[in-house]
């Protein structure tokens, strides 16, 4: 029977509240008899005979005042707390909270004491101080400004809560923030703004997510930041509503997208440009065969025909009519060798330090400037692919400088080493500005930047220096 009862009274004292140690004493004569795992480890050991001055070691309070507390409650039936001091040998003065009831079974009175380090009050306090750190810990940690924000029925914005990553984010405190939240629309511009008031708004309404980008001007930094804003939302009362999320610097992301779309237009019209060039190019390959090589193959069959009716005829052939021919026919060579040489110049047979070296002698015959021609290597042994990127982009550097450099010097110098080959053409002209490079119509350099690419290779095209004018295009190529 008593074990039945040690059992109730011990679910009993779980569900009053949580605690450390639970005893259980003979109302009358103090005698312990059951003592909880916890509180046999504070006895120190499982044998639960002790006298008067044990109790009161363990429990911090005297016999005596136990029952007189007793006493005072045996008509409540009801839980009484008592607050001690118990010294500890190493803390100085610790204190306890005793839960106290006096319970009745049949004839026999139990007095039940849950003991705990601190009150309930105390421990809700510790959980929530514990709490408050974890999420100062997770929010320190997150790579952003997490905020509570809230929008009245008139529209009107303001912050409840906002991290301290507020002030690396938009150039201002977290406290400022809070007290007037109109700062955040004032450094967007009127675009920006206008949308993130139009997507509250729907958010509202409609009490769906919230997801806006947009930019932001700090203008301590004299700096343009692209932000992100992220936020579930819900409904409070008086009309409220309230968004608890997230703004994320999306700055370089940003960019890099622009970036991506921005060259996706720009290889969009290189493409437009290649095919209309290809276009041209196969109409004027077209002329020059009917026009020059047609041309020549007719005025060689009626010479032909005219030798052949005079051979029949008995006549002789003159010496005046042979030559015409042989002029014509030494005529259709030079085309058909100036028409390859168009679509695949011939003197890459050659290897590419000759085919170089012969582009800058043709130039050098074509402009008034000097042009000098330079390499480490007499021979340079690379792919079809590489050499043609090469010579194109050499003569592509060169015919910009004779259309606009307006240069008296020109240097062009072929190296090679273990792993690269790097083509490198000065002048001394104008110099090209950023602005030139990024004009809608400056599809040569594109094309170049595209042949590098394609090979993995690397192009820069800029200032020789900041006090020498001129330009200097290097491309560097990977073997």
């Amino acid at each position: 029977m008593l074990a039945l009862v040690e059992s109730q009274l011990i679910l009993k004292s779980l569900t009053l509240a949580p605690s450390d140690e639970i005893y259980v004493l003979d109302a009358n004569t103090l005698a312990l008899l059951y003592a909880s795992d916890e509180a046999q480890k504070k006895i120190g050991s499982d044998d639960l005979t002790i006298v008067p001055e044990q109790l009161e070691a363990i429990l911090g309070v005297s016999p005596a005042t136990l029952n007189r507390y007793v006493n005072q409650q045996r008509n409540k039936k009801a839980l009484f707390e008592l607050s001690v001091n118990q010294p500890l040998p190493e803390a100085g003065v610790h204190k306890n909270q005793l839960r106290v009831m006096l319970i009745q079974s049949g004839q026999t009175e139990y007095i039940l004491v849950t003991k705990s380090d601190i009150s309930p009050n105390e421990k809700v306090v510790m959980a929530l101080s514990e709490s408050e750190s974890r999420f100062q810990a997770i929010v320190s940690n997150i790579p952003g400004l997490v905020f509570q924000m809230q929008m009245t029925a008139e529209h009107e914005v303001s912050f409840r809560y906002v991290s301290d990553a507020c002030e690396a984010l938009l150039g201002m405190t977290a406290d400022e923030l809070q007290q007037d939240a109109q700062l955040l629309f004032s450094i967007m511009n009127t675009r920006d703004r206008q949308d993130l008031r139009a997507k509250l708004i729907n958010s509202a309404q409609s009490l769906e997510k919230l997801d806006w980008e947009g930019r932001v001007w700090i203008d301590g930094w004299q700096d343009t930041k692209w932000i992100n804003l992220r936020a579930t939302i819900s409904q409070l009362d008086d009309g409220l509503v309230q968004w608890d999320g997230i703004m994320l610097n999306i700055t370089q992301s940003k960019l890099e997208k622009l970036e991506i779309e921005q060259s996706r237009r720009e290889l969009e019209q290189l493409t437009a440009h290649m095919n209309q060039v290809k276009e041209q190019e196969r109409i004027s390959i077209a002329r020059e065969i009917h026009d020059d090589l047609g041309g020549n193959l007719t005025a060689i069959k009626m010479g032909l025909n005219a030798i052949a009716q005079q051979i029949a005829a008995g006549n002789q052939v003159s010496v005046e009519q042979t030559a015409g021919l042989e002029s014509i026919v030494n005529r259709t060579f030079e085309s058909v060798h100036r028409i390859s040489g168009n679509l695949r110049p011939s003197i890459l047979d050659l290897g590419i330090v000759d085919a170089i070296e012969w582009q800058v002698t043709q130039f050098k015959k074509q402009v008034s400037a000097k042009c000098a021609f330079s390499t480490n290597q007499a021979d340079i042994m690379l792919s079809t692919e590489q050499a043609m990127a090469l010579f194109r982009i050499c003569q592509e550097s060169l015919s910009n400088i004779a259309k606009y450099a307006k240069a008296t010097s020109v240097n062009v110098r072929l190296e090679a080493s273990d792993d690269e080959v790097t083509l490198q053409v000065i002048d001394n002209g104008i110099g090209i500005s950023d602005v030139d490079k990024l004009k809608t119509n400056s599809f040569g350099l594109r094309g170049m930047q595209e042949r590098v690419a394609a090979l993995n290779g690397s192009l820069t095209i800029g200032a020789i220096s900041s006090d020498i004018s001129g330009t200097k295009v290097q491309v560097t190529i990977p073997f």
